[in-house]
């Protein structure tokens, strides 16, 4: 929408541009596994949300956080967060220019006729093969999500975003997997 896009790579990745736009599924999903392969940028000078920072939506309003946390305490806000919902189990981020895994399996929630949810949606990240999130109910949207009005679940399907924020990060050998229809 802005005439900018993401730069196309050797090797099948994909680069986000400043301002190049989110990524977004034409189809939607709601019970995935997911697979995304993610190299972020060295940015030795930037700190905290400047670092490399980008961004797994799962149903349009669920994080997994992308973003340059080698050596730092694994915090909601880090790789492998649920944004502003839950920290990682363990900090696995890896070294800036380093290839990273993740691995996700995404269950949308239980929702009665009317609508109203029976059970949260939950989620499991492995990152780089280890667990980082495990069976986490996801009760709301992130908080990046709240400031668009997407802030609760939802029984409809939502699309897989992947975030571009101002940095150069770069994604190969993502796909999803539909659990259930």
């Amino acid at each position: 929408e802005n005439g900018k896009t993401w730069t196309a790579l050797p090797g099948d990745v994909m680069r986000a541009n400043p301002e190049a736009g989110t990524l977004t599924s034409k189809r939607k999903f709601r019970d995935v596994l997911l697979h995304a392969e993610f190299r972020l940028p060295l940015m030795p000078e930037a700190t905290g949300q400047a670092r490399g920072n980008s961004g797994v939506f799962l149903q349009d309003i669920f994080e997994v956080q992308v973003l340059d946390s080698y050596g730092l305490e694994g915090y909601w806000n880090e790789c492998g967060a649920m944004y502003k919902i839950s920290a990682p189990y363990v900090n696995m981020c890896a070294p800036p220019l380093t290839w990273q895994t993740y691995d996700i399996e995404f269950h949308a929630g239980d929702f009665d006729a009317s609508g109203n949810m029976i059970a949260p949606p939950r989620i499991s990240v492995r990152q780089n093969g280890v667990f980082v999130q495990k069976e986490q109910d996801l009760p709301h949207g992130t908080s990046y999500t709240a400031t668009k009005g997407k802030t609760f679940p939802k029984p409809e399907p939502g699309a897989i975003k992947i975030q571009d924020h101002k940095n150069y990060v770069e994604y190969r050998n993502v796909w999803v997997l539909p659990l259930k229809e």
